[in-house]
């Protein structure tokens, strides 16, 4: 299971302030405590910044690379943002993200080719919200075609059928789930992944829901996902789901997880 860590984004109003203030010990702090948490790539996000994303960004990508040597996950839906700050980067970064909407396929798409990169697809296009399993997987088939013409290896691929949150959308959880089962089917070799806050958004005791949706979802065939690894809770019931699933080998990792006390 891949865990992008998702804590340095600037919709966060502690990250935004430290952004804002060049605060780089926060930044760097948070950067550090989500590397500890088994994190694989730390996302990192200046998109509230509207007109300074691109300068935001490349101070956040900088303080943050003086701190650890983990790859990034460079977020922002902005293809002069992504073009700019790609020779930035220490290590083969994860794109997030490219959509089937032209504009962001054509713009973005030639950059993870020419720099090598991953790319998260989102299931998404000008005129479908893909709330539907038929609408995401059809989608997903759009990206799977459109990355390989281009020359992405699908392994490079991790597609991400977009998770609404249940109080707006009741079905959301259900869908995406077939969705995760039916493209781990359809494409082999592909990945999925996804936003995982989503889908509490607005509900009491968001990370019970968190939670649930993880095992529910991994059980049905998600490989990655964009989580806070620090949450022991959220984080034990990950490597528990692994193991029950079968993805983790006599629980070798279940059992270190244990010894390290990570599963609250």
């Amino acid at each position: 299971m891949l865990i992008v860590a998702e804590r340095i984004n600037s919709s966060r109003k502690s990250i935004e302030k430290a952004v804002e203030s060049y605060d780089a010990d926060v930044i760097q702090h948070e950067a550090r405590v989500q590397v500890e948490a088994g994190a694989d790539y730390i996302d990192v996000n200046a998109g509230t910044f509207v007109g300074e994303e691109l300068k935001r960004l490349t101070w956040v990508i900088e303080v943050v690379q003086e701190a650890i040597d983990l790859p990034l996950c460079i977020d922002s839906p902005d293809p002069a943002v992504i073009k700019a700050v790609l020779p930035l980067v220490n290590r083969p970064p994860i794109v997030n993200s490219i959509t089937v909407e032209p504009a962001r396929l054509d713009g973005i798409l030639p950059l993870v080719v020419a720099h090598g990169t991953k790319v998260i697809g989102l299931c998404q296009s000008e005129d479908t919200l893909a709330e539907s399993a038929e609408d995401k997987l059809r989608l997903a088939g759009q990206l799977v075609e459109r990355t390989a013409q281009a020359g992405v290896p699908l392994d490079d691929l991790y597609i991400d059928p977009l998770l609404y949150p249940l109080a707006t959308n009741p079905q959301s959880a259900l869908a995406t789930m077939d969705a995760i089962e039916r493209i781990m089917k359809e494409f082999p070799g592909v990945h999925t992944i996804c936003g995982l806050t989503n889908v509490s958004y607005a509900l009491p005791k968001r990370k019970l829901i968190n939670r649930t949706f993880l095992v529910a979802a991994i059980a049905r065939g998600l490989d990655a996902v964009i989580l806070d690894p620090t949450d022991n809770a959220l984080f034990g019931a990950l490597k528990a789901a692994l193991a029950v699933a079968a993805k983790d080998e006599y629980c070798i990792d279940y059992i270190a997880a244990f010894r390290e006390g990570r599963l609250d």
